[in-house]
């Protein structure tokens, strides 16, 4: 009987600890990206996304390119976007013709990718030039100006608005 009550604990403490664990991972997941489920304003003529600013003053956002689960970070200073080579295969990238970069980190060789579509939110770009790039850490991307410069751009506190403008 004593076993038996010794091994109910032990089960009761096991998932306790796995329901935290659980719990916390999501509060980490949530400031690292405040955006994983983007607002999306509802304007037909005018798409447009909002995004808040994650503790570190970054704007991170859930997306897809090709289909596929993403997390970008928007990078004004990076001239394409740049995708971990890691993730080349699950997100359905040919790996072209290599050439250097300049980054923060210093010259890096990266491979020429062509990226059919790119969603976040309501923002849809289709056959946006990227980089395969070997020298980046974890599985965010970083959108740079090749998809951010089609859009208008406006933060107010610690939120951005992104607007695909209309042409009139």
């Amino acid at each position: 009987m004593e076993k038996t009550g010794k091994l109910m604990w032990l089960i009761f403490w096991t998932l306790v600890l796995i329901a935290l664990a659980y719990y916390f991972n999501g509060v980490i997941n949530e400031k690292y990206n405040p955006n994983q489920q983007v607002q999306s304003v509802d304007d037909t003529l005018q798409p447009s996304i909002i995004l808040k600013q994650n503790n570190q003053g970054h704007y991170i956002a859930t997306g897809t390119i090709n289909g596929e689960p993403v997390t970008f970070l928007l990078d004004t200073g990076a001239t394409l976007i740049s995708i971990p080579l890691a993730l080349q295969k699950r997100l359905h990238l040919h790996k072209g013709d290599s050439y250097p970069v300049s980054t923060a980190n210093g010259l890096v060789d990266v491979f020429a990718t062509d990226i059919n579509s790119l969603q976040i939110g309501t923002l849809v770009f289709n056959n946006l030039k990227g980089h395969l790039n070997p020298g980046i850490n974890g599985n965010t991307i970083l959108l740079g100006m090749n998809a951010l410069k089609h859009l208008d751009m406006r933060q107010v506190n610690n939120t951005l608005t992104l607007t695909i403008p209309t042409h009139d």
